[in-house]
């Protein structure tokens, strides 16, 4: 069965490489979230720990704030590694979580941090289109800045376990197939991708 949805969609794209719902930019404001907090992720290669800061970017923080807490990055694959860049992230392993969410576009926030290694900065397909991707930056890649990427948070430790995420599939996973067929399509065709296995708000 996935063989032939696989078989049978059509694949798109954007200049980011971005796949999502041109849906309305949100109107509703998420929950406020504390003005610092910390996430953790348990990955397959181990523990990683993120510091948000909601003065660097209130939107953007509120909305991944409210997300750990529903356990949205829960099974979430690392589906796009390029070395050296980033590792991108953020599309639920089911399909019926990802559409809910992905309904929910958020508006920009003024980029206040640089993009520089190990910050957590939303993906986007243009201006207002972030919705639940993130990536972790690799390198110093401040020439997103300009581009109107805001960085969230920064790694504070575990940098040496996101260094280790697999990248043999590079950007050969399919966003559209993620989106309509969740972690079925990336245990079949990707298997050995790495990915979190849990995510939630801790005390340093």
């Amino acid at each position: 069965m996935i063989k032939s949805i696989v078989a049978t969609t059509t694949a798109f794209c954007v200049c980011s490489a971005v796949f999502f719902n041109l849906s309305s930019v949100s109107q509703a404001a998420d929950p406020k979230a504390p003005e610092q907090f910390y996430v953790k992720f348990e990955t397959t290669k181990g523990e990683v720990l993120i510091e948000c800061n909601r003065s660097w970017a209130p939107i953007g923080v509120d909305h991944f704030y409210k997300a750990v807490k529903d356990g949205f990055y829960n099974e979430a694959r690392f589906f796009r590694v390029v070395p050296d860049f980033m590792v991108q992230f953020g599309i639920s392993g089911d399909p019926k979580v990802h559409e809910k969410w992905d309904a929910d576009v958020l508006k920009d926030d003024p980029v206040t941090q640089k993009n520089v290694r190990g910050t957590l900065t939303y993906a986007t397909a243009g201006p207002n289109t972030r919705t639940t991707q993130l990536f972790i930056n690799y390198g110093d890649n401040t020439f997103l800045d300009g581009q109107g990427f805001a960085p969230i948070g920064k790694v504070v430790s575990g940098m040496e376990n996101v260094d280790k995420i697999n990248s043999e599939y590079g950007e050969s996973p399919k966003q559209p197939y993620i989106e309509q067929l969740g972690n079925r399509y990336l245990n079949e065709y990707f298997p050995k991708l790495d990915y979190i296995k849990s995510a939630t708000i801790v005390e340093k």
